[in-house]
């Protein structure tokens, strides 16, 4: 009986093996230091720590592992950037602003005044700015991801916060006792909320709805204070005296804005459409800087109000 002979392996020599590792070590090196606008994923690719919006189809960036890497990316189109450089700019628009008005306005301030408006531009500063910084970092790894996310959250408590001490300053402009228990009313709801914020349950997608309505109800909280106001004072006045009519569109805005992104139109009417520009995400984005500069706006009107005619 015939034996089969089994071809024997072609040996490979020391140099051979050398040259095969270089050359893997090198096409990995490629790998990574590909351009990222050269290299976009779409969301099935993704590891399931980047999965949140599964109607945004295309244009994601690699993980980078890398800070550098990340905020390279601040000068590449991705379905990111609208999110990045909407608060980004909305940031330093703020903080352009706080001190033109105080190089113009500071002959008519008071320290009260000045601590009052530090309260708001702090705050839209600090959430604009965190939130620029999360979208463009948020690609770096799982931990980044979600300290990132986490603290994103934490800056529309600041912002919120910002925006509700001025308000009831001017509001209640010779009711030191109101400003105090609003205050404490304000500083109570978002120190439970920074902490639901700072959970890391609280990121997950399937908490895409609380979250907008938690804030939402955090920030529908003024309608306490504006209430107690018109029943003390008369509508007329709260115009004035808090600029009513702008308060109650930054409160629309906030609620268009919360409604958008926990019902994540119009993307999930279209998947893919709007990878880029439109998303719900990005909506949302432009609707709280909005809101933020109508607040501004109230703010100026009471301010200017609090100088020429309330006098206790």
């Amino acid at each position: 009986m015939a034996t089969r002979r089994i071809p024997s392996r072609a040996k490979t020599t020391p140099i051979e093996t050398l040259h095969s590792l270089l050359t893997v070590q090198e096409a990995d090196t490629a790998f990574r230091s590909r351009p990222v606008t050269n290299f976009l994923l779409n969301y099935d690719e993704l590891p399931a720590w980047r999965q949140d919006n599964h109607f945004i189809l295309t244009h994601y960036r690699p993980t980078s592992n890398s800070v550098f890497t990340s905020f390279q990316s601040l000068f590449q189109l991705h379905n990111e950037s609208v999110n990045i450089h909407s608060h980004l700019s909305a940031a330093w628009i703020f903080f352009f602003i706080a001190l033109s008005l105080y190089a113009f306005e500071r002959h008519a301030v008071t320290s009260a005044d000045t601590i009052a408006f530090l309260f708001f531009f702090s705050g839209a500063v600090t959430c604009l700015g965190i939130s620029a910084t999360y979208h463009t970092v948020s690609n770096h790894s799982p931990k980044i991801n979600q300290w990132g996310n986490q603290i994103d959250y934490l800056g529309i408590v600041i912002l919120i916060s910002g925006s509700f001490v001025p308000s009831v300053y001017y509001g209640f402009y010779c009711e030191p006792m109101l400003q105090r228990f609003y205050w404490g009313m304000i500083s109570t709801i978002g120190i439970a909320c920074a902490v639901v914020s700072l959970n890391p349950k609280f990121r997950s997608p399937l908490w895409r709805s609380f979250r907008a309505g938690m804030f939402l109800g955090f920030g529908l909280s003024a309608i306490f204070p504006v209430l107690h106001g018109v029943y003390m004072y008369g509508l007329e006045q709260m115009r004035y005296s808090i600029g009513l009519d702008w308060v109650l569109l930054q409160g629309f805005l906030y609620i268009l804005g919360a409604a958008i992104y926990a019902a994540r139109v119009p993307e999930r009417f279209q998947p893919g459409r709007y990878d880029i520009w439109g998303s719900s995400h990005q909506i949302f984005h432009v609707l709280i800087t909005l809101a933020a500069m109508s607040q501004l706006i109230g703010l100026l009107t009471a301010f200017h109000h609090a100088r020429t005619s309330s006098k206790c």
